[in-house]
């Protein structure tokens, strides 16, 4: 965690937004007193799968796959009772 004056601050403010970005922490005083902090924002779990999903490219075999899992499901339970047993 670094600390900076808030006239430190003022004057280089979009250098302060470009190192919180990247994941720094600031003490903003004033007179020698912690006055705030600049942290990160922290990204929602729905920011990380949307970049997760932008950076990777489509499986064309997702679908083939989807279908085979599901005939296999299929196959595997077709003998399974479907009523309820006497008790």
């Amino acid at each position: 965690m670094k600390t900076m004056t808030a006239t430190q601050a003022a004057r280089n403010f979009a250098g302060l937004l470009d190192a919180v970005e990247h994941g720094e922490v600031f003490v903003i005083t004033r007179d020698g007193v912690a006055v705030g902090r600049f942290v990160p924002e922290r990204r929602t779990t729905a920011d990380r799968l949307k970049e997760a999903l932008r950076e990777q490219s489509a499986d064309p075999d997702f679908a083939d796959d989807v279908e085979a899992a599901r005939s296999d499901l299929r196959s595997a339970f077709t003998h399974e009772v479907r009523t309820w047993p006497d008790a």
